[in-house]
């Protein structure tokens, strides 16, 4: 997974404003910080240099979280078209990209983001070349957390965000978001365990309010994920160039973890099972770990079994099965 090209070359004419030694300390301060959970969400970004790190470093990776998330999304709300966004906690407008990709009949985007800084560089990054929803888009610098209403969208996705707000204030937006989603509500977050914590809380109100989870979990009964694990998938990204050097990065890949939730209104149906870890392939066999409305089961698919095969050994951690 890439940025698209009018993306990535805003992205690059970004940080070509700063010098290199500049932006790798930038890169190197964010990393910093977010290691650092005592850090304050405002302290992440205080230059110029570190907003083109974060877009250099960052964009592409929750960029590809985004892309597969809003996949599974329209797998799961067929055939409604999804002809508006509202993205809260917008940042510089990463999933309004990913949305635009995915969505194309995306007529309208409204970001919510606190930070002008960043209202004023997602707002450059859209240039010639990009959708006409996000040459569009209307932004509004506000603090999700004050919200009292929110405005209606087919769509409405709350990414890296939530566990900033904390749990009370976190639940409060959830439940405002999902009475402003006509359609479907997206929430995302890092694939760690603070993360899903927060996603599985979140999932028993949705559940409280009506929602239908329909990704990733196949099911809607209690989550089945024990004491100690978590929930979580990973997203591919190409590392360009740039991005290598300020993250002194051999690879010429990054794979992001991420946590999820898709909640619809009904009828739409969640898939039979989901796979949680990456299919351990072997010759002849392939052994899956899947959640099911049943639990966590383990699944052993053979050469044998001719319908299912096939399946198998194309699958992919994340794969509804």
């Amino acid at each position: 997974m890439q940025l698209p090209p009018p993306l990535r070359n805003a992205v690059e004419d970004e940080a070509a404003r700063h010098s290199l030694p500049l932006l790798i300390q930038a890169a190197a301060d964010l990393s910093e910080r977010y290691r650092n959970p005592q850090s304050p969400p405002e302290r992440l970004m205080i230059t110029e240099a570190h907003r083109a790190a974060y877009i250099a470093t960052r964009m592409p990776a929750t960029y590809a979280a985004l892309h597969r998330v809003f996949g599974e999304t329209a797998r799961r709300v067929t055939p409604l078209s999804l002809h508006s966004l509202l993205d809260l906690g917008a940042g510089p407008g990463t999933a309004a990209w990913a949305a635009a990709e995915i969505f194309p009949e995306l007529r309208e985007i409204t970001q919510i983001e606190r930070d002008p800084a960043l209202i004023r560089l997602g707002k450059s990054l859209v240039r010639e070349g990009a959708r006409e929803a996000l040459r569009t888009a209307v932004w509004r610098q506000e603090e999700l957390a004050q919200r009292t209403a929110l405005p209606e969208a087919d769509l409405v996705v709350c990414s890296y965000t939530l566990n900033e707000l904390g749990p009370t204030a976190a639940k409060q937006v959830v439940r405002r978001a999902w009475t402003a989603a006509r359609h479907a509500l997206a929430l995302v977050e890092p694939g760690t365990m603070s993360g899903f914590s927060l996603l599985r809380e979140l999932r028993g109100e949705l559940l409280a309010l009506g929602a239908r989870i329909v990704a990733p979990c196949p099911h809607q009964e209690t989550c089945p994920m024990p004491e100690g694990d978590w929930c979580h998938f990973a997203a591919r990204c190409e590392r360009t160039a740039l991005h290598r050097r300020l993250k002194a990065g051999a690879l010429g890949y990054e794979d992001e973890k991420f946590s999820y939730l898709v909640a619809v209104t009904p009828p739409a149906e969640p898939a039979e099972a989901r796979i949680l870890r990456r299919p351990a392939a072997h010759p002849g066999f392939v052994k899956l770990e899947l959640c099911t409305p049943d639990g966590l089961r383990k699944k052993t698919i053979t050469r044998g079994d001719k319908a299912h095969w096939k399946q198998a050994r194309k699958a992919e951690w994340g794969d509804a099965w």
